[in-house]
């Protein structure tokens, strides 16, 4: 039976809940969303998002289980891949601007259209796969045992930490959204700090040895 020490779990949910709070297509869906329809609109949104990652967690699970219990080129390989990712995206967070949050009101949808979006909307950005990819291994031992519960059981936590923060942005649609239009500085901030997790995140992969 694999097991996830706790304090590998709580580090792993905290980074989980930073990249949450990161500002990006899918939290501002949710806080936009919950602006303009309610607290709502937004928990529904978000329970289809969270719903979505179920299928990365397992495609990811197996395909890295695979790729770990193939050969050393292979996990090689996966490992540079992932780490050259985790700076791209560093890169990208140290560069981007603060975001425009455009409300247009409109007729609300239903609760169906609501979660059923927030599934599509994770199920068809490849970038998440992409994403686990590089930053479920981190937390992997194959000395725990499988590995593919355990990456189940990691994407689970990052489940768990994507429904806390974003049902959180629902819950105070209303004044985040606000501050968060207002405040150029806090978005360029938060930015800048998940680009400096990336960068950590990525020198971590790259010394991982399999």
């Amino acid at each position: 039976m694999s097991m996830i020490p706790p304090e590998t779990a709580l580090v792993f949910f905290a980074a989980s809940a930073l990249l949450a709070l990161t500002p990006g297509p899918d939290n501002i869906f949710v806080l936009t969303l919950s602006a303009l329809h309610g607290r709502k609109a937004g928990l529904l949104v978000t329970l289809g998002l969270c719903t979505g990652l179920i299928g990365h967690t397992v495609a990811v699970a197996l395909g890295i289980a695979a790729l770990f219990q193939a050969s050393a080129i292979a996990f090689t390989i996966l490992k540079i891949a992932g780490a050259c990712y985790l700076l791209y995206l560093a890169w990208g967070a140290f560069r981007a601007s603060a975001l425009q949050i455009e409300a247009k009101p409109g007729v609300p949808p239903s609760g169906w259209q609501l979660y059923r979006r927030g599934i599509v909307m994770n199920l068809t950005n490849p970038k998440v796969s992409i994403f686990f990819l590089a930053f479920l291994p981190q937390f992997a031992d194959p000395a725990r045992g499988s590995l593919t519960l355990q990456l189940i059981m990691l994407g689970g936590i990052f489940m768990l930490a994507a429904l806390f923060v974003f049902s959180g942005i629902a819950a105070l649609a209303g004044a985040l959204g606000s501050w968060l239009s207002r405040s150029s500085r806090a978005q360029i901030t938060m930015n800048r700090v998940a680009g400096t997790l990336f960068v950590v995140l990525a020198l971590k992969l790259a010394m991982t040895e399999r």
